[in-house]
């Protein structure tokens, strides 16, 4: 949620900020009913004003026995009309509330404007892309010999989309999981296992609705509405929502490893089968809860985890700092971490790594207080650490033997007590 006292002060500046990511955005909406709510407001402030004023005369008149049937029904009036607007100014705010909410966070000053997300800028590359002797497999031509996962039976059971991990496959999904959160934990995040299903308000705080509402699962029971969390993100940012933290508690530094569901699994076609785009994945996520001044340290830190995981893993990368028209509705700053894909001929994200400043903070009220006792808005930052689909295309693709084998990083090797994924007859 934006500061409606910094876009009343610098309305042009903000919006042409915004439209770097929503070039048809206007600011003359959320004015326009910011301004009539404030002279409502103004309005019924000074009926009240007149209404207690009268009724203390009433009360004066009657202790001298005098008649007050005209004021009091003056005063009558006077409580009409102050029902009547605050009526309306509970409509307005709702109004205002859901349009404010439907604005992006600002994009921070060196983040590159264009709205094509081919502008991305690459500002790192670690290692080299593989080569081989043969014509490299796609990871769904690997999996019919190797029987990891398991597509056509479970498309039976819950439609396409809904993938499961099978013997060796499941260990392997288990192995790089623990993997990730070892690296996570030894980088000083506190690993944490949180519920699945968020209530509406979660929701709301890590600004996934109501601008994406219909994207999700909902589940319903009775007079009680939850969703599946499309990101622990969600939940983790909702853990102190309505809180004031103390200054010394920061920066908190949270892991999470949950299933996350989308119901927009992506388009079909040859790029998207298999684990590229599916309903439910699996995913470690790191959040953090910082001072305003150590939210771009955190942020390079949280950067730093991911690369560690994937050198770790032996894989080549590169880091894309996204362009303003390709960031998410909350994030002032992303930087995409990617993978080669060779089954894919290209590469294809496996963590997104977020600045959101104080834009989450404000809309689930989270402060922090230090010693001079004035709370201010913590600034929150999220990034995939990492989802492990895509990873596991990777392994599978980049590590692959001419007789469709796969070879296992030692640090993944060590945990499955192989250093090769063999073909089952």
């Amino acid at each position: 949620m934006l500061d409606i006292k910094l876009i009343r002060k610098e309305c042009e500046k903000i919006e042409a900020k915004l439209r770097t990511k929503e070039p048809d955005l206007s600011l003359a909406p959320i004015l326009e009913l910011d301004e009539k709510i404030r002279q409502l407001k103004t309005e019924v402030d000074a009926l009240k004003a007149m209404r207690n004023e009268n009724s203390k005369k009433i009360g004066e008149l009657k202790s001298k026995k005098q008649p007050a049937e005209s004021l009091m029904e003056e005063v009558r009036l006077l409580g009409e009309k102050i029902s009547t607007i605050d009526h309306q100014l509970t409509l307005l705010d709702a109004q205002f509330i859901d349009a404010l909410s439907r604005l992006p966070n600002i994009p921070l000053d060196d983040v590159k404007i264009s709205q094509n997300k081919e502008d991305n800028v690459v500002i790192k590359e670690v290692g080299q892309k593989p080569s081989f002797s043969f014509t490299p497999k796609h990871h769904l031509e690997l999996n019919e010999k190797l029987h990891l996962v398991e597509f056509n039976r479970t498309a039976k059971t819950s439609g396409t989309g809904w993938p499961a991990y099978r013997g060796v496959g499941a260990r392997l999904e288990w192995a790089l999981i623990n993997y990730m959160i070892d690296i996570q934990m030894l980088n000083g995040f506190e690993f944490w296992l949180p519920p699945l299903l968020v209530r509406p308000a979660m929701m709301f705080g890590s600004g996934q609705m109501p601008k994406f509402e219909g994207q999700f699962y909902e589940v319903n029971d009775g007079d009680q509405k939850l969703y599946l969390v499309p990101t622990s993100e969600v939940v983790l940012n909702g853990l102190h929502a309505d809180e004031i933290l103390p200054e010394e508690s920061l920066p908190l530094k949270y892991a999470a490893f949950t299933p996350c569901f989308r119901r927009e699994a992506g388009a079909a076609g040859s790029q998207e089968r298999g684990l590229i785009r599916i309903h439910q994945f699996h995913k470690v996520e790191m959040f953090a809860f910082t001072k305003p001044e150590e939210s771009e340290r955190v942020f390079e830190e949280m950067v730093a985890v991911a690369e560690e995981i994937l050198q770790g893993l032996g894989l080549h990368y590169r880091l894309c700092k996204l362009v303003t028209g390709d960031m998410s509705f909350t994030a002032a700053k992303t930087v995409d971490v990617e993978v080669w894909l060779p089954g894919q001929n290209r590469y294809y994200e496996v963590s997104s790594i977020s600045n959101c400043t104080d834009y989450q903070a404000r809309r689930s009220q989270i402060r922090y207080k230090g010693k001079s006792g004035k709370a201010d808005w913590v600034h929150t930052l999220n990034g995939s650490g990492l989802a492990t689909p895509r990873l596991l295309v990777a392994l599978l693709e980049n590590n692959q033997n001419g007789d469709g084998s796969v070879r296992l990083p030692p640090v993944l090797a060590e945990r499955l007590g192989t250093h090769i994924l063999s073909i089952v007859d």
